[in-house]
């Protein structure tokens, strides 16, 4: 009985802690974009840099790596149509990638295709609201570019 508790207890205090680390609801960093299938140019690019203080790895788990903010870094209000979504970030650190899709799941990535750049392929992405954070794996402050696309990394 002691054991189911303390299970109860542990598993409540992590979905809590994960609920509460990234706020989407906050203002992002580095800005909001508003992007209709088909948008030119392509890749759209955006000043950033990484990192933060908190450690996706212990708030969200699974592939969440690097260190990041509470706010989002970025935020992409998107109109989906039949292209796939494509968003990266190259920097001269070892970025990862967070992403709270419009439907509320977690993507996260770190050394896409083995390098040290992180990219998120939406395949059929939704519509909506797609918070992006820029990580970092070591903690570093790293100045960089998120790309967004609907042709490639």
């Amino acid at each position: 009985m002691k054991f189911v508790l303390a299970v109860t207890v542990a598993t409540a205090a992590l979905f809590s802690a994960s609920a509460s680390a990234q706020d989407y609801s906050l203002n992002p960093n580095y800005g909001t974009v508003s992007l209709q299938a088909g948008f030119t140019p392509d890749p759209q690019t955006f000043q950033i840099v990484t990192g933060g203080n908190i450690n996706a790895a212990a708030t969200l788990g699974g592939a969440c790596l690097g260190m990041i903010t509470n706010a989002p870094d970025f935020r992409l209000n998107y109109v989906a149509g039949s292209f796939d979504l494509f968003i990266s970030a190259v920097t001269n650190g070892d970025a990862t990638l967070v992403i709270n899709a419009p439907d509320g799941s977690w993507h996260c990535d770190d050394d896409y295709a083995g390098n040290l750049n992180p990219g998120i392929q939406f395949y059929g992405p939704a519509s909506g609201q797609y918070d992006i954070w820029v990580g970092d794996l070591n903690g570093s402050n790293n100045a960089g570019v998120l790309q967004i696309s609907e042709l490639s990394f």
